[in-house]
C-alpha cells in the first residue's frame, strides 16, 4: 500500500528531502511558502503525547469527545494542556500549508488527491488573503517548541512482540502472465495506457519477486524480522476469480513453497487475502465491487487460501486498506478499475467488501478454527486528524467526523455492526437535499448487522501521517462526493519533515494518537500496525536514508508510548522490504528498505542505512539506552557509504553483464561461423 497523498503538497518540479549528511547527489529540502494544497490524501497517525524527562508523559484531556487519560496528571501534562490548550508542538503558525483535500483522503503508498465529482474542488484553487490568514490565525499562538518531539522515551517492547516488513503480490511479484496466473484489474489498467500511470508503467515485472523468493528471504533473515506481510493474487490462484472454474495448481505450489521457506527461516508469514488486484474477469463480467455477487466469490476464495495454506498460516489479513480500493478505484478513479461514480460508487463497493471480510471470517470460524487455530482480521489505513482550533467545537466535531469517516467506516461495523452514526446522518441528510429518494450510503439489514459485528480477531492498522482539520461546509447543490460528504478541510503544517510522496509528512506524535483513539474507540482490541513507513523519489539514488531513519525512530517510540499507555499492540509492519511498484505513481516513489535497479533486468537489491538501523531495533527489541540508540544512527550512515558505491558502479556492472550475456555469445557464434566457412573454402580448394 501499499498509501497517498495531497498532489499540492508540493509545487511542481519540487524535489525530494534527501538529507544523508556529507553525501552528495541528492538535492536539499526547498524553501516553502504558505500554500493551500489542492485535494490531499490521507492516511492517519496517533493519538498520544510523549515522554517527560524519561517518565511517559500522560495522555492530557482529549481533542475529541474529550476524552481523558485514563491516569490524568495535569502537571505532567506537555505545555498548555492544563489550561485545555495543549499543541502537540509549536512552529511558525505564518507557515501554514492549507490541504484542501476536499473529498478524498489518502492511504499507505502513495495517494495524490485530484479528482473528485460534480462539485468537488478543481486542482488549483484561487484563495482569498482572508481565508489564509483565519486559517493561519486559528493554529493559535501556542506553538514554542514541542514537548512530542523533544522527548524521546527509552525502554523496550514486551516479550514476543512481533516485527516484521511487508508487500504486496502485484506491487513485487511480476511474472504477470506466467504459470497459469489470469489478468488482474490493474493489469488491465495499467496496460491501458492513457496517462493512468506515471509513465505508462506496468508492473508486469516489478521487483521479479516471483522468481527471486530465496534471495528475499536472505533479505528478511538479514532484518532479523519475526513476521512477513505478503498478499496472495487472487487471480494467480484462481485465474477466473471463480473457484468453480478452475484452481491454478502452479500457483498453489508457489505459495505453499514460498510460506514453508518463511517458515523455515524462523519467520511468520501474515497473509493478506486480498491487496487490489481482482481478476479482470470478475470486473468484466459482473462490475467487480459494485456487484454483491463479490461477497461468494470471495468466500470461496478465502476458503480456497484456509485449506490450502492454513496448517501453515495463523494470522489471516482479508482486506488491506479497503477504504483507498473503494476510493481510488471508484470515486476519483485514479486506481483501478478507475470508475468515477462520484458518491455512490465507494459506499457501494465498501458495503459488499464488509460482508465479504465477514463471511470470510465466519468461514473460518465454523470451517477451520478448531483445527488450524489461527486469527482473522483486517487491515484498514487511516492519518490521525487533529482539530485546528481545540477550543472550537466545530473543529473537534470535524476532526472526529474525520475519523470516522476514515477508520470507523470499516471499523464500527466490524467492532459495533454498523455505520458510524455521523456517516448515516450526514450522507442521508445530503441524499434528500440532492433529491434522492434514500441514502446514498447502503443500509445493513438488521441480520447482516448481527453477522458483520464481532468479526475480527485483530485490528489491523495502517499509519503515515496527519493532517490537521477544521470544519467547512460543502452545499449540497455541488453534487455528491466523499469529500462534500464530510464537510471539512484538511490542512498541513510545512514545517513538518517532507519526505519523498508529496503527501507524506514526518509527524510521529499523531501515530499514538491514532493508537489511542482505536485503543478506546473499539475496546482495545488485539492491534497488529500493518502499514508505516517513508518514501523517496526515484532520481534519489541514495542508499543513506537518513530521513526514514529518523521517521522509524521516532514512529516507534510513539507506538512504545501507546503500549506503555496500555494498547494492546501486538506486532509493527514497517513498509516496506523493496522499493517496489507504487500504483498510479509507478515506480517514482520508493519505500522499500532494499533499493531495486528496475533499469537492471535482474533487478539486484541495494541495502539501504535504514536496514541496519531497523535491524538493532528489532534485536534490542526497542530502544535501550540514548548512547546504544546513537551509535546504531552512526554506524548505519558509515555502511551505507560502502552501499552508495556498489550502486554507483551498478552501470558499469550492468554493461559487463551485458557483454557477457548478448556480446560475447554473439561474437562466438560470429566466429564459428567464419571457421566453418573457412574450412569449407579450405577443403574445396584441395579437392
Amino acid at each position: 500500500m501499499g498509501t497517498s497523498g495531497p498532489e499540492g503538497a508540493r509545487g511542481p518540479g519540487s524535489l525530494p528531502l534527501c538529507p544523508a549528511r556529507g553525501l552528495t547527489g541528492c538535492p536539499g529540502p526547498r524553501a516553502r511558502l504558505p500554500l493551500l494544497l489542492t485535494q490531499a490524501p490521507l492516511a492517519s497517525s496517533a493519538f498520544l503525547p510523549s515522554p517527560l524527562n524519561g517518565a511517559i508523559e500522560p495522555l492530557c484531556r482529549g481533542r475529541l469527545g474529550h476524552r481523558p487519560h485514563p491516569q490524568p496528571e495535569p502537571s505532567l501534562c506537555c505545555g498548555l494542556c492544563s489550561q485545555g490548550q495543549q499543541r502537540p508542538w509549536g512552529q511558525s503558525e505564518s507557515a501554514l500549508a492549507a490541504t484542501a483535500s476536499l473529498g478524498v483522503s489518502g492511504t499507505r503508498d502513495n495517494d495524490p488527491r485530484n479528482g473528485g465529482g460534480p462539485g468537488a474542488m478543481k486542482p488549483v484553487q484561487v484563495v482569498t488573503l482572508w481565508w489564509v490568514l483565519l486559517l493561519v490565525s486559528r493554529l493559535g499562538a501556542a506553538r514554542k517548541g514541542s514537548p512530542e518531539e523533544a522527548s524521546f522515551y527509552y525502554g523496550t517492547f514486551p516479550l514476543g512482540f512481533s516485527w516484521g516488513v511487508g508487500s504486496s503480490a502485484f506491487q513485487t511479484e511480476g511474472a504477470w502472465d506466467q504459470d497459469g496466473k489470469g489478468p488482474s484489474i490493474w493489469d488491465a489498467f495499467t496496460h491501458s495506457g492513457k496517462g493512468k500511470v506515471l509513465g505508462d508503467e506496468t508492473a508486469d515485472v516489478a521487483c521479479d519477486g516471483y522468481y527471486k523468493v530465496q534471495e528475499d528471504i536472505i533479505l528478511l533473515r538479514e532484518l532479523r524480522v519475526s513476521h512477513y506481510r505478503f498478499s496472495l493474487s487472487w487471480p494467480r490462484l484462481l485465474p477466473t476469480g471463480v473457484r468453480a472454474d478452475k484452481v491454478n495448481k502452479r500457483g498453489i505450489k508457489f505459495y505453499s513453497d514460498f510460506i514453508d521457506a518463511l517458515l523455515k527461516s524462523n519467520i511468520t508469514p501474515i497473509v493478506t487475502l486480498h491487496h487490489w488486484d481482482l481478476p479482470q474477469l470478475l470486473q468484466v463480467k459482473y462490475g467487480g465491487w459494485q456487484n454483491g455477487s463479490m461477497v461468494n466469490y470471495f468466500g470461496d476464495y478465502a476458503d480456497l487460501c484456509f485449506e490450502a495454506f492454513g496448517d501453515r498460516v495463523k494470522h489471516w489479513i482479508t482486506f488491506s486498506d479497503p477504504r483507498t480500493m473503494a476510493e481510488k478505484g471508484f470515486e476519483t478513479g485514479h486506481h483501478a478499475p478507475g470508475l468515477q461514480l462520484h458518491g455512490t460508487g465507494l459506499y457501494r463497493a465498501a458495503h459488499h467488501i464488509i460482508k465479504a471480510h465477514a463471511q470470510a471470517w465466519h468461514s473460518y470460524n465454523s470451517t477451520w478454527r478448531a483445527k488450524q487455530r489461527g486469527l482473522v482480521g483486517i487491515s484498514l489505513n487511516c492519518d490521525w486528524g487533529e482539530p485546528v482550533d481545540i477550543s472550537s467545537p466545530k473543529d473537534i466535531e470535524a476532526a472526529e467526523r474525520y475519523l470516522q469517516f476514515c477508520l470507523g467506516w470499516f471499523a464500527n461495523p466490524i467492532y459495533a455492526g454498523d455505520y458510524p452514526q455521523v456517516m448515516k446522518e450526514r450522507i442521508g441528510k445530503k441524499s434528500v437535499e440532492q433529491g434522492l429518494d434514500m441514502s446514498r450510503l447502503p443500509v445493513f439489514s438488521l441480520q447482516e448487522k448481527s453477522y458483520i459485528k464481532g468479526t475480527s480477531d485483530f485490528l489491523g492498522l495502517g499509519h503515515f501521517t496527519t493532517r490537521y482539520i477544521t470544519e467547512r461546509n460543502y452545499p449540497s447543490r455541488q453534487g455528491p462526493s466523499y469529500q462534500n460528504d464530510r464537510d471539512l478541510v484538511e490542512l498541513v503544517d510545512p514545517n513538518w519533515p517532507d519526505l519523498g510522496s508529496k503527501w507524506l509528512y514526518s509527524v510521529p506524535w499523531g501515530f499514538r494518537r491514532l493508537l489511542h483513539f482505536a485503543q478506546t474507540q473499539y475496546g482495545n482490541p488485539p492491534i497488529y500496525v500493518t502499514e508505516n513507513g517513508a518514501s523517496q523519489k526515484l532520481h534519489c539514488t541514495q542508499l543513506c536514508d537518513e530521513w526514514r531513519i529518523q521517521y522509524l525512530k521516532g514512529y516507534i517510540n510513539e507506538m512504545l508510548k501507546a503500549i506503555k499507555d496500555g494498547a494492546n499492540i501486538k506486532g509493527y509492519t514497517s513498509w516496506s522490504l523493496l522499493d517496489k511498484f507504487e500504483w498510479e505513481k509507478g515506480y517514482s516513489d520508493r519505500y522499500g528498505f532494499y533499493y531495486v535497479e528496475f533499469n537492471n533486468r535482474n533487478k539486484p537489491r541495494y541495502p539501504k542505512a535504514s536496514v541496519q538501523y531497523y535491524e538493532k531495533i528489532i534485536t534490542a527489541n526497542g530502544f535501550p539506552n540514548p548512547r546504544e540508540v546513537e551509535s546504531w544512527y552512526l554506524k548505519a550512515l558509515e555502511t551505507c557509504s560502502i552501499n552508495n558505491q556498489m550502486l554507483a558502479a551498478e552501470p558499469l556492472l550492468s554493461h559487463m553483464q551485458m557483454v557477457t550475456e548478448i556480446v560475447v555469445p554473439t561474437v562466438c557464434t560470429l566466429c564459428v561461423l567464419i571457421s566453418a566457412v573457412l574450412l569449407m573454402l579450405l577443403l574445396r580448394s584441395q579437392s
